[in-house]
């Protein structure tokens, strides 16, 4: 993965996102709703602009690695997620509106974590040592008034 320019910044914006039905039910069992939910969620992918690195749809959940831009908030691009292959799954299965009489797919919930291609330590690093400060001034920094920490105290 590489970084990328946007119109007023520079970087990376990728997260593993985990989709769940509602009640956990194994609807993805079934291979036509497994290859549907794959088809509509590619293609909500493309119409809003988002990068699929990695999808796999297991019986009883679903897997994303995303990129998006920063314009773009977490809780906006997997509303469009939930909603529109709710909305266009309950189209392509009827059948799905029998189990889910509600009207919801998914369940409320989602897990998601940020993914980059450095660590922590990396970050640290960088931070302290790459700033114009020798490393002997950086520990001698902390300001004991403030109470301020450097980054190795935690």
């Amino acid at each position: 993965m590489e970084l990328r320019s946007f119109s007023h910044g520079y970087g990376q914006i990728t997260y593993h996102i985990v989709l769940v039905p509602k009640y956990r039910y194994k609807i993805f069992y079934d291979k036509r709703v497994k290859k549907d939910c794959e088809l509509v969620l590619s293609k909500i992918c493309m119409e809003q602009g988002y990068k699929i690195h990695a999808m796999e749809i297991v019986d009883d959940h679903v897997h994303l690695f995303l990129e998006f831009r920063p314009s773009y908030s977490l809780s906006r691009v997997v509303q469009f997620l939930k909603g529109g292959s709710s909305y266009r799954m309950f189209k392509l299965h009827p059948e799905l509106k029998k189990r889910y009489w509600g009207g919801s797919l998914w369940s409320s919930g989602k897990f998601f974590r940020s993914v980059g291609n450095v660590t922590s330590d990396t970050i640290q690093h960088y931070i302290k040592e790459s700033q114009g400060k020798p490393k002997a001034e950086s520990k001698v920094c902390r300001s004991r008034e403030s109470g301020q920490r450097r980054l190795d105290d935690f």
